[in-house]
């Protein structure tokens, strides 16, 4: 068993022993390119046809329910899974849990995990500068700049051809056997992300219509609207927001997401302490994820955990606000 170490220490080793590896390993060939596409707008589309397909018809608590329940699964998967633990390493965890966050933060249909983290180490690595995979401030910060950055962090990178090198910025998965060979089944993954919820609702209500309509609320509803939080994290956390921690970028608290996103938009609080289990550190701030890993710690599933304490803080805090 390995845990995930921080970003910075796992670049370093790799370049300590080899010297310093290019941002990207190559280009994605056709097939990865279009089923980005698909995992990306088919969803996306589905969203958009939801409130007309709802307004009288299609629509059921079997279809809620279930779609919450799959929310809450691969977005914990993202939000514990491959952020704070594959990412950022602020908890370890056994065997059982490290393979369970895997899968269930592949459900989302968002990429491997080890691609996943090797974007995101990449990104606090050139947060808002040259290299950042994703910031709104990419094209300058004119209203027209501002518009065109915003869809590219929010989604338009997603279709990038280049691919983030994994040696360089995630060396220490790579290592990891077992989650390798998780990683590598990354298509059944996805693929039972949109079968489980069809089979659940076809069993529940016992008709091919309960199926269908399951399929279509919580599969491809449900995973293009954990997309779309996602992505917020990317664009609008970094555009607007608060910032009462020292941090060398523009990313922001964005307090309307907190809920939605599992603590995920206490953006400056974490890019202030990037390995810091709990993002939500201020009072009254509601960070999901922290609880769920509270949790863990509880149930000795996961130790070593990085909690905020006064010296954490009084390291990041700012001389003054900014929003």
């Amino acid at each position: 068993m390995t845990a995930a170490t921080e970003p910075v220490a796992a670049e370093r080793a790799a370049e300590t022993r080899s010297g310093p590896k290019p941002l990207t390993e190559g280009r994605r060939g056709w097939v990865a390119q279009l089923s980005v596409y698909l995992f990306v707008l088919v969803p996306f589309v589905a969203l958009i046809a939801a409130v007309p397909f709802a307004w009288g018809w299609g629509l059921g608590w079997v279809d809620v329910g279930l779609a919450l329940v799959f929310y809450v699964i691969s977005g914990i998967g993202v939000t514990v899974g491959f952020h704070r633990h594959f990412t950022h390493g602020s908890f370890k965890a056994n065997r059982g849990v490290r393979a369970a966050l895997a899968i269930a933060g592949m459900m989302s249909a968002q990429g491997p995990v080890i691609t996943w983290v090797a974007d995101h180490r990449r990104h606090h690595a050139y947060s808002d500068r040259e290299g950042d995979p994703h910031s709104p401030w990419r094209f300058g910060s004119s209203p027209s700049a501002l518009a065109k950055g915003f869809w590219y962090a929010h989604m338009g990178w997603l279709f990038e051809r280049d691919i983030t090198n994994r040696e360089r910025f995630a060396p220490d998965l790579l290592k990891d056997r077992e989650l390798v060979r998780t990683d590598r089944l990354f298509p059944l993954w996805t693929v039972l992300s949109f079968l489980l919820p069809a089979a659940l609702g076809g069993l529940l209500t016992w008709s091919l219509w309960g199926a269908a309509t399951a399929f279509f609320w919580a599969g491809l509803v449900r995973i293009s609207a954990l997309h779309h939080i996602t992505w917020s994290v990317n664009s609008i956390c970094h555009m607007i927001g608060e910032r009462p921690f020292k941090s060398r970028d523009r990313a922001a608290n964005f307090w309307p997401l907190a809920i939605v996103s599992f603590g995920e938009s206490w953006h400056n609080s974490h890019h202030a302490d990037p390995t810091c289990a709990r993002h939500g550190v201020l009072r009254g701030q509601l960070d999901i994820s922290a609880r769920t890993i509270w949790a863990l710690e509880k149930l000795g599933w996961a130790w070593k955990v990085r909690w905020p304490n006064e010296k954490r803080l009084a390291r990041i805090a700012a001389t003054e606000h900014a929003a």
